[in-house]
């Protein structure tokens, strides 16, 4: 459908960055649908000023009543990372799902904002290649089955970089003069982590660029010296860092900095996007790689063992969810609370060892701990186990096997 045939909405709610992408979009809004603009720029720990965002605006036009700048460093780590980390979630057995789970949080509050304004529309700058349109998209619906979306990429016919410039400068936006060219590579980040696509990375078999990676050191030129840290959780949720009490988004920033400088988190991953193509991608997740680390250590003491085999069974599906867009779902909520059920007893405090690039688990302790030493010791157990149990054990579990054995002329 192209703008001209599309139903013009009245106001929309657009995700603004403040970079050139969305600048374009908002003055397409504007120009081609003729529609009230309002920006919502999102605080997601990225690591950059978000003021400008709010100046470029104001430049094209948007009264300060329609720009909303929302601090959610908070929100996103507290409602949706630590529910996340709670799962292990990992897609296809790596990614730490930096991306997809901000997805939800950011519709969310566009939705929010359009009921606060009486907007009509929400609109997003993902392409109709991407994973992100499906995410945005269908958190919208799941929270207001009546929103309007718009996605100008799979609208408009600026199909190419020189063409988005050359609309620009006809439509008075301005241009940086480093944005003239293609961007080597493209780039979102947020607090749990950084990540890289496109161009010099769409050769899968060619190492990416040293300069790709912002967030890490090479693991190669990280510190000789190791470094140790104690993480406590309660519940299921880290709280502290080192013996001091941090909110989630201080804690997961400062895990980000040490883990940075030790080279930990970096992943070079070829996925399968939920439209259907694989993509290359350079993910940087330093914090969240120690949080896994430890969880999973803290986890090891205070999980019992069917439990933690179910969470690992569960465990794909929660993250295939995740990523595939569907965090606002009855499936998604169902897994939850059956995840957070099992966290009751993970609390503890765990030692991490970060050295090039690993980080390794090298102490844990709890007061729930399911660990009993007197069952393990190779010493005298003062009778904790009767070793002549094991026999039964055996011979009963052994007994299906036998019996197919015999069966099958093995005997």
């Amino acid at each position: 459908m192209s703008a001209k045939t599309m139903p013009a909405p009245k106001k929309v709610v657009l995700a603004y960055s403040g970079g050139l992408d969305t600048s374009i979009i908002l003055k397409w809004l504007q120009v081609e649908l003729g529609c009230e603009v309002v920006t919502f720029t999102a605080d997601l720990g990225q690591g950059e000023e978000l003021e400008p965002a709010r100046e470029r605006a104001r430049l094209l036009g948007i009264p300060d009543r329609n720009i909303f700048i929302r601090d959610l460093r908070e929100e996103f780590v507290r409602d949706f990372v630590f529910p996340m980390f709670r799962a292990n979630a990992l897609y296809e057995g790596k990614y730490l799902l930096g991306t997809s789970i901000a997805r939800p949080l950011i519709a969310k509050h566009l939705v929010a904002i359009a009921a606060e304004t009486g907007a009509d529309a929400i609109a997003h700058g993902a392409t109709g290649k991407g994973n992100d349109q499906v995410r945005f998209e269908l958190a919208a619906y799941a929270l207001n089955p009546r929103i309007r979306v718009v996605a100008p990429w799979r609208i408009w016919d600026l199909t190419s970089r020189s063409r988005l410039i050359e609309w620009a400068e006809a439509h008075q936006v301005p241009v940086p003069r480093d944005k003239r060219g293609e961007a080597p590579f493209s780039v979102d980040a947020n607090l749990l982590h950084t990540s890289s696509e496109g161009k010099v990375l769409e050769d899968p078999a060619q190492p990416a660029p040293d300069y790709v990676y912002q967030r890490t050191v090479h693991p190669e030129e990280a510190p000789d010296t190791p470094e140790h840290v104690e993480i406590g959780f309660e519940r299921g949720d880290a709280v502290s860092l080192d013996g001091e009490r941090l909110s989630p988004a201080a804690l997961l920033a400062r895990l980000n900095e040490i883990g940075g400088r030790h080279g930990i988190g970096r992943l070079d991953l070829v996925e399968n996007r939920f439209v259907g193509m694989k993509s290359r991608g350079i993910y940087e997740t330093p914090g969240g790689t120690i949080l896994l680390e430890a969880h999973r250590g803290i986890e090891s003491i205070t999980l019992d063992r069917g439990a933690a085999h179910l969470k690992d069974e569960l465990m794909p599906r929660y993250a295939e969810l995740i990523y595939n867009g569907f965090w606002f779902s009855p499936e998604r909520e169902m897994l939850q609370a059956a995840i957070d059920r099992s966290q009751e007893h993970v609390t503890g405090t765990v030692r991490v060892r970060l050295y090039k690039g690993l980080a390794s688990v090298v102490g844990r302790r709890s007061p729930h701990s399911l660990y009993s030493e007197r069952h393990v010791t190779f010493e005298e157990d003062a009778g904790a186990y009767d070793q002549k149990d094991a026999e039964g054990f055996i011979r009963i579990n052994a007994l299906r096997l036998r019996l197919l054995a015999e069966r099958n002329g093995r005997a």
